[in-house]
């Protein structure tokens, strides 16, 4: 079952874990509405793409409003296709959420189980991971390119989890919308990478086009890395959303050729009035 659904033109929603808890917050924007222009039109989140901070700055208040977050709670990270995942407090609260030279440095995961915090990455292509242990109240959320994917930041986030007393059958996760293996061409040099991880994994999450070319299915290959880290195959859900293939709702890295917006992956517990 698809698990994002289409609530406004600006985001998708992971509506079955919104309904099951309450003061949940979770998705990832499109690219309509907004006010950016040229290649980042309309909703733009990435404050490093060379587009008018004014421009991000109104697009993120606007989605604020929207999912009714406060801007000033939500927090944002330095993506650098690396491992580093951070737990987040309501110190933390505001850093990397109205610009990028705030943002937490070399960041690509962050997880909490305190109210009251957003936590943000941005994307084009790369694969969201969204987790969440509800008897905890911790959620999750990691940046997942073919690096971070085979580094195994799904395993990592898995084992910071299991420091707070979390096991892996109590983890949720939600892979999001990213590029498909049907447009995700890679070469040998990220193969070998896909191989060393998956040394024991029998069914490999890549076909041969020619000699040098695969297509490689990078959701499928976080799914994997889960299983392998304990995470029942019935907590996960993968979306059929292709950032590449739907050219009206989101902005591709590779489809647009390096010249694009990004879309934001949220997800946050609202704060509860007392």
């Amino acid at each position: 079952m698809e698990p994002f659904a289409y609530n406004h033109q600006s985001y998708f929603s992971i509506n079955n874990w919104m309904e099951q808890y309450p003061g949940l917050a979770a998705g990832i924007t499109t690219k309509k509405g907004g006010s950016s222009t040229g290649v980042y039109e309309g909703f733009n989140m990435g404050f490093h793409v060379g587009d008018q901070l004014e421009a991000v700055c109104s697009n993120r208040n606007h989605l604020a409003n929207l999912i009714q977050f406060p801007l000033k709670a939500w927090v944002g990270g330095e993506q650098t296709h690396d491992t580093l995942i951070r737990k987040i407090t309501k110190a933390d609260r505001g850093k990397g959420s109205d610009s990028y030279d705030r943002a937490f440095k070399g960041t690509d995961g962050f997880y909490t189980n305190e109210e009251g915090i957003l936590l943000t990455l941005c994307y084009a292509d790369c694969v969201p991971l969204f987790f969440i242990s509800p008897n905890h109240r911790m959620i999750g959320a990691a940046h997942a390119g073919w690096k971070g994917t085979v580094n195994e930041i799904a395993r990592k986030m898995v084992d910071k989890w299991g420091e707070e007393g979390i096991l892996p059958n109590q983890i949720f996760v939600v892979i999001g919308p990213s590029i498909c293996e049907k447009c995700y061409i890679v070469n040998d040099y990220v193969i070998n990478f896909v191989e060393n991880t998956l040394v024991d994994v029998e069914k490999k999450p890549y076909n041969t086009i020619e000699e040098g070319q695969y297509s490689l299915d990078l959701r499928e290959l976080n799914k994997i890395i889960l299983l392998k880290a304990g995470v029942p195959e019935k907590n996960i859900q993968i979306t059929k959303l292709c950032s590449s293939c739907d050219q009206s709702e989101f902005f591709s890295h590779r489809r647009d050729q390096g010249k694009t917006g990004r879309m934001l992956s949220y997800i946050g517990w609202k704060e509860t009035s007392e």
